[in-house]
């Protein structure tokens, strides 16, 4: 191996071997054709998502990504696989050609075997000799004689010297030309190529730019091609040749069909055209001799007498032609892809047989299902934008040709004029254009848009930037802004002019690049409307804030709604808006806690009270006051606002509703400080234009303001509305008491000129100040109340409360004539005191306050509870002065809280009243209860509870009827229940002592009241009874219980009307017991002589002997055997 004059290399051998790519493709295609697909996909899916469902979107997303997945993973293992690439290239390349080597021996072993089958055996070795040289008979299958001159040619020279040409020439290779040779051929060829341009050929001005270089001429037609044509010779009758093009045209968009659109042809695509430039060029040129006689090739056409042939002309218009229809199926093929990303149930394409016309219609609706009729026919289509390849002509005065601009024209003139003379061309110059037509469908979405509406810019196909995708984008877009445009002048100049009309209120915008009409619907509320590129439809949507989120579905329904009656857009708008505003202020209202409907079972003539401008309603219902609404009226402009007093009809069948009351409310009067709240039927309030006498509303405009805030209602000001009709409904119950009483009244401000402090402006409404008080006579209020003469004339009555959520009360504030602190346990040594929950005192001014939680009955609550605190009121001041005017030193006030009295009335003997249900037909109780004070007892052990027993606790159903039958003057009957209380002290006191005894002793001894003044010492086993009778003048009674001071008859019989009526019997020498106990008073000293007088069924003395005569008559008793 090493005497070889040269060994090849490694590379030098892999370089013979042939390159198989059988079954292979580059790693680069395939990665970009997965991307391509991929961003294809995500295109399509995002063009069709936003009409899909939730779950669907999600559903075909999910799909999807598991789908890419398994395509991404797929191209990785094939990524990894391809680092061995080229060593399997390799081994594919040494494998093809082992097998070509080895098809190679078979084939030689096959020919030999097929001559040696043959030929003759005899001659097989003349054969081999000569098989190189001999052609053998095709007749018989033998050699010829044999070429001996040859033979000795080889032999003496070593070559051949009598081959013949066509073998020399099949076989020599040409000596090449040099590089000098080469260049100086082109610049001949270059000057032939001039001269004929320049003096001869008839050049079109359109192809009027061309430079000439490398031995042709190129020709560049801006936006069609640039052509490179050369000559076949410099003689006269010489043609051109073509040798190649590239269309001048760039793609737009969607680049992903690029490749299939090469700029400059190559292939078959570069063989037809070339073929057929060819063919075009050569038109008139005669056949080549060799042509001439194959009869198979037809003749070539001649020209007529006086036509010279132009043959750059005939070029032209084929290339013209092809790079236009290349530039339509280009459109074509862009609009096919949009159809496979999303767009093929909306979009359809159709192409003429001879392709130089294409009709693109849009917003393609579908057919309703076939069981369903829609009472509105829409059209199935949009419109239609047809792209066609037309001749373009000039203006016949300046006779045939293209459309050329006036230098051009005298240009072509010019040349043809020079270059042919007298003769006509045989060709002349077409030309072509593309076209853009719009045609939009009547009645599309409801309306008729005219033809002419869209801009040569947008109709237009731009050569450099191919994109069928922006010129519909951009005439999908007109169009839909012509429609848009028609909707905001409906909207702004037909019947609902009053609502739209304003400025701003209907605008028209563009929305994240998209036509849009921004309808202004009411507050901070604006519904975008557009019209879906791709379906045509129309979508309303909000302007994506949070407080708008749960509308979404309403949006839907009303978008499908238009969509199946477009004409009813104003109406849907108009019922949108309205549905809008009621969600708004409902969304308020519960903001508030505040109960609101949408509608209430009232009938349609009910409804016609609330006007005839009346487009909605919400009823906030009064929750203190079920039957009071406060009616949020919506008209076209704004809101109005009512409060209603309904009632529900019991003889109808569906609890049907009437409005028994309007008042229209103004809330800007409301709002401010001299507000004045009116309850005479006879006159109209200043906020509140109505009569009250009429169950119709009557408006007064110029008492009512208009509102002029439009929708935007804020939650402060319901709030405010609410709490007026609070108030107001809280005055109207008030007032009404009054008028069934017949009891005047005025309205005052009680809160005028006193500062708000920032703890009120927390617990109250900003109305609170506003609203007035009403003020009361005590002579009209207190008519034939008991205790009247305690109040000061003026009474106040204030509703409080209405602003809360708490319910409405009613707060009657009373200036006492007498000022008596509270004193006591129960006092307190605050100045405000609060004895009960519905009552405040304020010691300062001596004002009591009346607290009633029900406002409808807060005058009856007062007037009870103002009979009850007035007596203790009377009560307390009398006590207080009787030390003073009666002289009684140990009679003593010791508490007093408005609700209840306690003094001392004497020594240490206390009574407490109080009084319960004072406004009762029978005039109320006194509850009077009996004690003892603790602080005079010398004794100290205070468990034993019989030093703290008041024994007239017994006579308590008796003392408490002397308050009671004197409620008309309560001093009178207080002084004369202490004046017995008193005189009867004695009385009881000894009968306790009495039966204290007799506990301790074991007798059957009992004592009880018989009347206020009449108390009896009783024998439960002898049925003998001791009387104890007050008398006036301080005198007391001590009687045998079985006589009777009233029944003559029982005094003469004693016995019997004892024994027949009483049930008891007379004692037994009762004259002499006591006259033996008033011998042993006297005689002791204890009772002063003539003090005492004697009867015949007992004794008559003072109160103050009655103690030492009553023990002294029981002991005597005991004594006789009478315990």
């Amino acid at each position: 191996m090493s005497n070889l004059p040269h060994e090849p290399s490694g590379d030098e051998l892999e370089g013979e071997l042939p390159t198989v790519m059988d079954g292979q493709i580059p790693l680069g295609d395939l990665l970009s054709r997965v991307m391509q697909a991929i961003y294809a996909e995500l295109a399509e899916l995002a063009e069709t998502m936003p009409n899909m469902s939730d779950s669907a979107r999600k559903r075909t997303l999910a799909d999807w990504v598991v789908k890419t997945k398994k395509q991404v993973v797929k191209l990785y293992a094939v990524t990894k696989w391809a680092r061995d690439a080229e060593t399997v290239q390799k081994c594919m390349n040494i494998t093809a050609f082992l097998m070509t080597q080895n098809h190679q021996f078979e084939g030689a072993m096959e020919g030999l075997k097929y001559a040696r089958e043959s030929l003759d055996p005899a001659r097989s070795i003349i054969l081999q000799i000569c098989v190189a040289n001999e052609y053998l008979t095709p007749a018989n299958n033998r050699l010829r004689n044999h070429d001996l001159l040859t033979s000795l040619d080889v032999l003496t020279t070593g070559s051949y010297l009598r081959l013949p040409t066509c073998i020399a020439k099949s076989l020599i290779p040409v000596t090449p030309l040099t590089d000098s040779q080469v260049t100086q051929t082109l610049k001949d060829i270059e000057d032939v190529i001039r001269y004929r341009l320049r003096m001869f050929e008839v050049v079109p001005v359109e192809m009027s730019q061309y430079r000439i270089a490398d031995g042709r001429v190129y020709f560049t037609v801006p936006k069609l091609f640039e052509v490179s044509l050369c000559l076949r010779g410099a003689q006269q009758d010489d043609g051109w040749f073509f040798v190649h093009v590239e269309f001048l045209f760039n793609m737009g968009g969607d680049l992903t069909g690029l490749h299939e659109f090469p700029r400059t042809p190559a292939g078959i695509m570069k063989r037809h055209i070339t073929d057929e430039a060819d063919a075009r060029l050569a038109f008139y040129l005669a056949l080549p001799e060799e042509a001439q006689n194959n009869a198979d090739i037809p003749p070539r056409p001649q020209l007529p007498r006086g036509v010279i042939d132009t043959p750059l002309v005939r070029v032209y218009n084929f290339l013209q032609i092809m790079s236009l229809s290349y530039q339509l199926e280009i459109l074509w093929y862009q609009a096919q892809r949009m159809r496979s990303l999303g767009w093929a149930d909306y979009l359809t394409i159709d192409m003429t047989q001879d392709r130089k016309v294409m009709t693109i219609s849009y917003w393609i609706r579908r057919p309703p299902p076939l069981g369903r009729q829609t009472r509105i026919k829409l059209p199935s289509l949009g419109g239609t934008i047809t792209i066609s390849i037309i001749e373009s002509h000039g203006p016949s005065q300046t006779g045939r040709g293209p459309a050329r601009s006036p230098r051009k024209r005298v240009l072509a003139r010019l040349q043809c004029r020079a270059k042919l003379g007298a003769g006509m061309p045989s060709d002349e110059v077409e030309g072509l254009k593309i076209q853009v037509l719009w045609e939009p469908t009547k009645g599309a979405l409801g309306v008729n848009v005219p033809s002419n509406i869209m801009p040569e810019s947008v109709l237009h196909v731009d050569a450099g930037n191919l994109d069928f995708e922006n010129l519909l984008r951009g005439v999908i877009e007109r169009h839909a802004r012509a429609i848009l445009e028609i909707y905001q002048s409906q909207l702004q100049n037909g019947q609902t002019r009053t609502v739209f009309s304003p400025p701003g209120v209907v605008t028209l915008t563009k929305d994240e690049g998209v036509q849009a009409l921004r309808v202004h619907l009411c507050a901070d509320e604006i519904v975008i409307m557009t019209i879906d590129s791709r379906t045509g439809r129309l979508t309303l949507r909000d302007t994506g804030d949070l407080a708008a989120a749960g509308r979404g579905p309403q949006f839907t329904v009303f978008s499908d709604q238009l969509n199946e009656n477009p004409q009813h857009l104003v109406l849907a708008l108009m019922r949108l808006r309205l549905m809008t505003i009621i969600d708004l202020a409902e969304q308020k209202a519960k903001y508030l806690g505040l109960q609101s409907f949408r509608r209430r079972n009232f009938q349609t003539e009910e409804l016609h009270k609330l006007g005839p401008s009346t487009q909605g309603t919400l009823y906030i219902q009064l929750s203190n006051f079920p039957s009071h609404y406060l009616v949020l009226v919506i008209t076209d402009e704004r809101f109005r606002y009512a409060l209603i007093t309904t009632r529900i009809i019991s003889e109808s069948m569906y609890a049907d509703m009437i409005m028994e009351d309007i008042a229209w409310l103004d809330f800007d009067r409301i709002h401010s400080e001299d507000i004045i709240i009116t309850a005479h039927s006879s006159r109209s309030d200043m906020s509140i234009g109505r009569r009250r006498n009429s169950g119709t509303h009557v408006l007064n405009e110029g008492e009512v303001g208009a509102i002029d805030t439009g929708f935007n209602i804020e939650t402060a000001v319901l709030r405010e509305l609410y709490s007026y009709c609070c108030a107001r409904v809280a005055f109207m119950n008030v007032e009404r008491q009054f008028k069934l009483r017949g009891i005047p009244f005025t309205h005052v401000n009680p809160t005028s000129g006193s500062p708000v402090t920032l703890e009120l402006a927390h617990i109250q409404s900003s109305l609170a100040r506003s609203v007035p008080a009403l003020c009361v006579q005590s002579q009209d209020i207190l008519s034939g109340a008991p205790a009247a003469e305690a109040a000061m004339p003026n009474i106040r009555v204030i509703p409080l409360n209405w602003w809360s959520e708490k319910n409405a009360q009613v707060v009657t504030s009373v200036k006492l004539k007498y000022v008596q602190q509270p004193m006591g346990k129960t006092a307190s040594t605050s100045a405000i005191i609060r004895p009960s929950r519905r009552i405040i005192y304020d010691t300062t001014q001596a004002v009591v306050s009346f607290l009633s939680e029900n406002v409808n009955t807060c005058v009856d609550e007062f007037l009870e509870e103002w009979a009850r605190v007035s007596k203790m009121v009377v009560i307390a001041r009398e006590v207080a002065q009787m030390a003073k005017e009666s002289s009684w030193d140990d009679v003593r006030l010791l508490s007093f809280d408005l609700q209840t009295v306690e003094f001392a009335y004497a020594k240490d003997y206390t009574v407490s009243i109080s009084c319960q249900d004072q406004l009762s037909p029978l005039g109320g109780n006194f509850d009077l209860r009996f004690s003892r004070c603790g602080r005079l007892h010398t004794r100290h052990d205070r468990d034993n509870e019989q030093e703290f027993f008041n024994p007239h606790c017994d006579a308590e159903p008796f003392l408490r009827s002397i308050l009671r039958h004197g409620h008309g003057r309560l001093a009178p009957s207080l002084n004369r229940l202490v004046t017995l209380l008193r005189n009867t002290l004695s009385i009881v006191t000894v009968l306790e002592d009495i039966r204290q005894e007799s506990i301790r002793k074991s007798r059957s001894v009992d004592t009880f009241a018989k009347a206020a003044g009449w108390y009896r010492l009783l024998n439960i086993d002898q049925r003998y009874a001791i009387d104890f009778r007050l008398m006036t003048g301080q005198r007391v009674a001590i009687l045998d219980a079985s006589f009777s001071v009233f029944d003559q008859a029982c005094s003469t019989n004693p016995a019997a009307g004892a024994e027949d009526m009483l049930g008891l019997k007379p004692i037994p020498q009762f004259k002499d017991i006591v006259t033996d106990a008033v011998r042993d008073v006297i005689s002791s000293g204890s009772v002063q002589p003539g003090t005492v007088a004697m009867i015949d069924v007992g004794v008559i003395c003072h109160t103050e002997n009655v103690c030492e005569l009553g023990k002294r008559i029981h002991q005597r008793l005991v004594s006789h055997g009478i315990p």
